[in-house]
C-alpha cells in the first residue's frame, strides 16, 4: 500500500507561526504607535506617534532630486524603526527601481531587511502593497506611487488595519503637478518632506542633513510644520538647534578688537 503523500507545506508552518508571534509580541512591546522619540513632533501627533496598522503618505515639498531623496530617506526611516527586530522584513514595491541601497543603508535599513517588487504600473503596484499589507507578516509596507486615488487609499488603510502592518505610501511628483497630496485620501497622515541648508560645522566639512518636515493634515489632530536634522544610522530624526543659535553659525566667527 502506497504511503499518504506528506503535505510540503507542514514543516513551514511551524516557523511562519513562531515568526508572526514574535511579530505581535514586538507589536504589543511597541505600542499601537511608533513615537518618532521627539518630544515636539510626538507631541504634535494625535497619537503621539505614527499608527503601526494604518495608511500614512509621504510626498516631497518640490520635484527635485534633493527632496525626492529626503522624501525616500525619511520613509525609510521609519520602516527601519519598525523594522527594528532581528528578522523583520520591509517590504518595498515600486514602478522604477531607482533607490540608491548605500543610502538606504545609512538610515538603518540594511539590504537584509527588505524585500522589493517591481510593478510595470500604479495600479499593479498598490495591488501587490495591498496583498502585502493582508499578508501580516511584515514589518512595514512601502510603495511608491504617482496617483492613488480615495478607493485606493481607503482599500489600502483597510487592509493595513487588518494585517496590523505599517503602510507608506510614497506619493512621487508627476509633470504639471503641484503637490500630489492635493486630492482626497483616507490616510491617517499626510507628509510634505523637503531639504534644509546644512548647520555650519566649526571645521571644513558637511553638517548633519536638515529636512523641513510638514505634517499636511491628519486624523483628530491639526498640521504642523518642523524644521529636524535628517535620520541617523538607526532611523531616528532629532530637534535642529534653536534659530538664533543658527543665525549665529550661519554669520561665521566674530573678530574682536584687541
Amino acid at each position: 500500500m502506497a504511503c499518504p503523500a506528506s503535505n510540503p507545506d507542514r514543516p513551514r508552518a511551524a516557523p511562519l507561526a513562531a515568526l508572526l508571534a514574535e511579530l505581535g509580541q514586538a507589536r504589543a512591546k511597541r505600542g499601537p504607535a511608533l513615537p518618532f522619540g521627539v518630544d515636539a513632533l510626538d507631541g504634535c501627533l494625535a497619537d503621539g506617534g505614527l499608527d503601526g496598522g494604518a495608511l500614512h503618505e509621504i510626498a516631497a515639498a518640490s520635484a527635485t532630486l534633493n527632496d525626492d531623496a529626503a522624501a525616500t530617506l525619511f520613509a525609510a526611516g521609519i520602516a527601519a524603526r519598525f523594522a527594528s527586530q532581528p528578522g523583520f522584513t520591509v517590504f518595498w514595491a515600486l514602478t522604477k527601481f531607482d533607490l540608491y541601497a548605500p543610502g538606504l543603508e545609512q538610515v538603518g535599513l540594511g539590504p537584509e531587511q527588505l524585500l522589493y517588487a517591481q510593478g510595470t504600473r500604479d495600479s499593479t503596484v498598490l495591488a501587490m502593497a495591498e496583498d502585502a499589507l493582508r499578508d501580516g507578516s511584515l514589518a512595514c509596507v512601502i510603495a511608491e506611487v504617482k496617483s492613488a486615488d480615495q478607493t485606493a487609499t481607503r482599500r489600502l488603510q483597510l487592509a493595513a488595519s487588518d494585517g496590523k502592518t505599517p503602510m507608506l505610501l510614497y506619493r512621487r511628483h508627476r509633470v504639471r503637478e503641484r503637490c500630489p497630496l492635493g486630492g482626497l485620501s483616507s490616510a491617517m497622515t499626510r507628509w510634505r518632506i523637503g531639504c534644509l541648508p546644512s548647520a555650519r560645522l566649526p571645521h571644513p566639512g558637511v553638517g548633519r542633513a536638515r529636512w523641513s518636515v510638514e505634517l499636511v493634515r491628519q486624523r483628530n489632530g491639526n498640521p504642523f510644520s518642523l524644521e529636524l536634522d535628517a535620520c541617523d544610522d538607526q532611523g531616528r530624526l532629532a530637534l535642529s538647534a534653536a534659530a538664533p543659535h543658527r543665525a549665529l553659525a550661519a554669520a561665521g566667527p566674530v573678530s574682536r578688537a584687541a
